[in-house]
């Protein structure tokens, strides 16, 4: 029996022409010229290369308030958009996952002090989504090669969770010869508290009987970060 137009079959062979010249389209010029759904889309029929995701996208972006808020989401987020599930959600968490892996190779091997974009977008990349603040220290040698990055507390960040002992327990075991603080602040208001400034003052000060410097400590947000360095606070 021959196709009739509007027959579900039709709608489908529709449906996947729209997918493949999605794909085509990418491969021809990249994103250029894509809107952030398509993107959403393309990434969706990853999981599910037969389904239709163009109108889920679509809500995803409506609901998410844009395409970095979709990249953000967490899976049960994502879920509570009607028809996405395990499947198609494989590709949105793929690219997060390539996304941060990538940010982390970037960071270079030798880190400007006065000038951390490179390790602020790391970082971003790294807590930016955290629920939770997060407080670490990057140990620098005495060139300003970064030694490593490690996590020192989860939670409000107060006295009884960052204690200098902590901080300097890492830099010691990564023979530092100075330390860069670090932590979020899951709020978006990048402005140091109360319990930052004392805490940062207590370090500073052990770093001194240690002879380990603390050349900066960063709060990192979601769209910003602000530098105690870069401020005077320290």
């Amino acid at each position: 029996m021959a196709k009739t137009q509007g027959s579900p079959q039709s709608e489908g062979d529709k449906g996947a022409g729209h997918r493949k010249r999605l794909r085509t389209k990418f491969m021809e010029a990249g994103l250029d010229g894509f809107l952030d759904y398509e993107i959403v889309e393309l990434l969706l029929t990853l999981g599910t290369p037969r389904k239709d995701c163009k109108e889920i996208a679509k809500e995803a972006i409506k609901k998410f308030k844009g395409l970095r808020g979709v990249f953000e989401a967490s899976v049960e987020e994502l879920r509570e958009i009607k028809g996405i599930g395990p499947l198609n959600m494989f590709g949105l968490k793929l690219f997060q996952a390539i996304s941060e892996r990538y940010a982390k190779e970037k960071i270079p091997l030798k880190i400007s002090i006065n000038s951390p974009k490179e390790v602020v977008n790391y970082l971003r990349e790294k807590l930016g989504r955290e629920k939770k603040e997060h407080f670490m220290i990057l140990s620098l040698d005495s060139r300003n090669h970064l030694i490593n990055a490690n996590n020192v507390s989860i939670g409000t960040l107060n006295a009884n969770l960052v204690h200098p002992r902590e901080v300097f327990a890492e830099a010691i075991k990564n023979k530092a010869v100075s330390v860069i603080l670090v932590h979020n602040h899951p709020s978006e208001d990048s402005e140091p508290s109360e319990d930052d400034l004392k805490i940062t003052k207590r370090i500073v000060e052990a770093g001194k009987i240690l002879g380990i410097e603390i050349v900066d400590h960063i709060i990192v947000t979601k769209n910003g970060f602000l530098s105690f360095k870069d401020k005077e606070l320290i």
